[in-house]
């Protein structure tokens, strides 16, 4: 990624109508979800169980809709750390179950009814809680076992702790990516829960689970959650290309040159409380979602493939940044 002035100046300008678009009250409607799920109690409280049912309400959302995923739950009822409690009191039958660093080897597999210890599933837990797909039992286990052979069962301390931990001291340079590794890389071993999902629940947890937690909130400020939307806006206005960081959408978004690096460089070039006074000044998590919600259809529908013809230049005169925008077309020329 290229330190040139002028690119970024570009890209200031051009990102500029997607952060004028964003909620203003960003900070407050993340604050009143959480209060809604009682999660700000939860952090005070050292409560593990609101927060665990918390973040796999979260987790059962991946790969369908919103409005599918809590219908089925709402019929089905889901899991609760309670219940995995319940059925773990017991010493489990199968070694899987025993403790965290045993159950990666459980692979369980809901539709060929298959795991690792077959002649025992009769008499497992896991796959008794009616779940939309095995891989969220398997999830649920994973998480729960975390929390408590990992956390000691208090989820909250450890987090307090790994960030101590990783703490370089206020105003130093990389402290905020060393909090967040230090919450991350352990997560992200936590079967069928990757980085990008770990990024957006913890993104909210700590920037209203307390805000008089500093570290939480610098932590959680800085969180950046890559999908297809905000790198092909990336992409189609040029920005990858100015600043000499074109790469595929995936692995290399979180590559040191990568989306998630000029988001952050981004955030970094600019004051969010010009936004919302309330805001941090650098705020990489709202500029984010700024843009992710420029393109959303569900958000202001502007900038993806379904308003765009994405085999040419985008042709959308109704965006506010067409003018200034490259107009990268995000796939070969028309044949």
């Amino acid at each position: 990624m290229r330190d040139n002035p002028l690119a970024w100046d570009y890209v200031i300008c051009v990102t500029r109508p997607a952060l004028l678009l964003a909620p203003q009250n960003y900070l407050a409607e993340v604050t009143a979800r959480l209060s809604e799920a009682k999660i700000q109690d939860a952090v005070s409280g050292h409560e593990t169980g609101p927060i665990f049912d918390w973040l796999m309400a979260s987790i059962s959302l991946q790969g369908i809709s919103d409005a599918i995923a809590l219908d089925y739950d709402a019929r089905h009822g889901g899991v609760r750390y309670v219940d995995i409690e319940s059925a773990l009191r017991a010493p489990p039958i199968c070694d899987q179950l025993r403790c965290y660093w045993r159950f990666e080897a459980c692979r369980y597999r809901k539709g060929e009814r298959t795991c690792s210890e077959p002649g025992l599933q009769p008499f497992c837990p896991l796959p008794k809680h009616p779940l939309r797909k095995g891989l969220l039992n398997v999830a649920a286990y994973s998480l729960f076992l975390f929390i408590r052979d990992v956390c000691g069962g208090d989820f909250v301390g450890w987090i307090d702790s790994r960030l101590e931990a990783a703490d370089i001291g206020v105003g130093a340079l990389g402290r905020e990516q060393r909090m967040q590794a230090a919450l991350i890389e352990p997560l992200g071993h936590i079967a069928g829960v990757g980085p990008k999902l770990w990024n957006m629940m913890l993104a909210d947890l700590l920037l209203a689970g307390d805000s008089r937690r500093e570290r939480w909130a610098t932590t959680g400020a800085s969180m950046i959650a890559i999908d297809t939307l905000v790198h092909n806006f990336l992409h189609r206005t040029g920005a990858l290309r100015r600043l000499g960081a074109e790469h595929l959408y995936g692995a290399g978004c979180y590559a040191p040159h990568g989306c998630a690096a000029i988001v952050s460089s981004l955030a970094h070039r600019i004051d969010a409380r010009e936004f919302n006074p309330a805001n941090p000044a650098i705020f990489p998590r709202f500029v984010q979602h700024a843009l992710w919600g420029f393109c959303a259809a569900w958000g202001w529908n502007i900038c993806n493939g379904n308003r765009i013809d994405d085999r040419g230049r985008c042709q959308n005169r109704y965006c506010p940044a067409y003018e200034d925008c490259d107009r990268v077309a995000l796939k070969g020329p028309r044949g």
